[in-house]
């Protein structure tokens, strides 16, 4: 569950590339373009971070670049000789937004020779849709649904029932005032008395996880179930919890716009006080059971009691014994046992670079012949290691049968323990 470091690294990013916003528009000033070029050089770190993280930070790589190629243009034009601290500023923010990708293509080129492995692999999202049964998922190569289903994700994360809409609506209202600010600040005498109003804009990058979502849901395999649309079950709803920062960003903004525009301090306070009520009562209507918690319950309580009696087993090996075991889904099993993965060959272990001496990879070459790599094989119904092992002559220790998660079974292979990797 990688989210909640993702969105940390977003919003650093929002906060300094904002911040390199505002200061490139005063580059008049000689000290303003070191301070721009360091706040875009913390942004780099950021974004570099966040695409290492998630590929939803390609995403806004790619925004924010195209954001920050256009600003600098324009700064260029405005001042005709840019200082030496703000292109390279500039040079650093691209090479650090470009290189996190360039590593995973290249480690993936590497590892699998296959630099698009991780989008269109075995072990990939449009893969794993394709072996489920359901063959295809609301959304799929249909973008407005695709959007809606994402939209609502992220809804229900926010509050239940009617709140829900009221949220859109003042996100929706604090976007807007982000988009015309400008033209605000010079209309309206007590919004100009705030020059950071003029350089909102870049913070509708918090709603870049919108786009990247709906074209991940409709053309990436990516399917997003909710309780309260079909198909009425639980999986991924914890992706609308990225558009929080927009909410947390924009509903403040629209209740500061009412508060501002309105010319009485009664009616001031009424705002405040209603705004702070309906946070409180949409915390109020989800605190107990929001629904990412609900999703992880129910599609985790099964799960966790197979890995429970797995861990169970496997901490019971010897402790010099190696495994085969394909880890998609159950390597929870290993780490409740204590089990290292250097003791494990599992689908990562190709050592590319060995070739064209170990050219097949060590996962390949495991499935083929368990007996002489491993001491003892981990299979699930259904998995790699399973369709593999179908002919193979293996006696089998221990069948753990939980309900609602396929069958595993513990393989011996008729190796003395200690038998290490070759």
């Amino acid at each position: 569950m990688t989210e909640p470091l993702y969105l940390a690294l977003f919003v650093w990013a929002v906060v300094y590339f904002s911040e390199f916003a505002l200061r490139t528009g005063g580059l008049e000033d000689p000290s303003a373009g070191a301070g721009a070029s360091s706040a875009l050089v913390k942004c780099g770190v950021c974004l570099s971070a966040a695409c290492l993280t998630r590929y939803d930070g390609w995403f806004l790589a790619a925004a924010m670049s195209a954001a920050c190629f256009v600003m600098a243009l324009r700064a260029k034009q405005k001042r005709k000789q840019a200082s030496v601290e703000f292109c390279r500023g500039v040079r650093a923010f691209f090479l650090l937004a470009v290189g996190a990708p360039v590593l995973w293509l290249a480690y993936n080129a590497i590892v699998y020779r296959n630099p698009l492995e991780f989008a269109n692999g075995p072990y990939s999202a449009k893969a794993i849709e394709s072996r489920t049964p359901q063959a295809s998922h609301p959304g799929s190569h249909d973008l407005p649904v695709a959007f809606s289903y994402f939209l609502k994700s992220a809804e229900l994360n926010q509050g239940s029932g009617s709140w829900q809409k009221v949220w859109i609506l003042l996100a929706s209202a604090g976007t807007l005032f982000s988009l015309f600010a400008r033209k605000g600040c010079e209309t309206n005498s007590s919004l100009s008395q705030h020059p950071t109003r003029r350089q909102a804009w870049p913070l509708l990058l918090l709603w870049i996880p919108l786009p990247f979502y709906a074209l991940s849901v409709a053309y990436g395999g990516v399917p997003i179930f909710m309780p309260v649309w079909w198909p009425f079950s639980y999986y991924n709803v914890r992706y609308g919890l990225e558009l929080l920062p927009a909410f947390a960003v924009f509903t403040p903004l629209a209740v500061y716009l009412m508060a501002t525009l309105a010319q009485s301090r009664t009616v001031r306070l009424a705002v405040g006080v209603a705004a702070l009520a309906f946070v409180a009562a949409t915390y109020a209507s989800i605190w107990r059971n929001p629904v990412c918690f609900r999703e992880a319950w129910i599609n985790s309580r099964t799960r966790v009691a197979l890995e429970h009696e797995l861990a169970d087993f496997v901490r019971a090996l010897p402790p010099d014994s190696t495994l085969l075991m394909y880890l998609g889904n159950h390597v929870g099993a290993l780490q409740q046992a204590g089990i290292p993965l250097r003791r494990v060959i599992n689908e990562g272990n190709h050592r590319s670079w060995k070739q064209p001496v170990d050219f097949a990879g060590l996962w390949e070459r495991a499935l083929a012949d368990p007996a002489r790599y491993t001491d003892f094989v981990v299979a699930f119904q259904g998995d790699p290691v399973s369709t593999a092992l179908q002919n193979q002559d293996l006696f089998p220790l221990a069948v753990i049968h939980v309900s609602g998660q396929p069958q595993a079974t513990i393989y011996q292979t008729h190796l003395a323990p200690g038998n290490h990797l070759r």
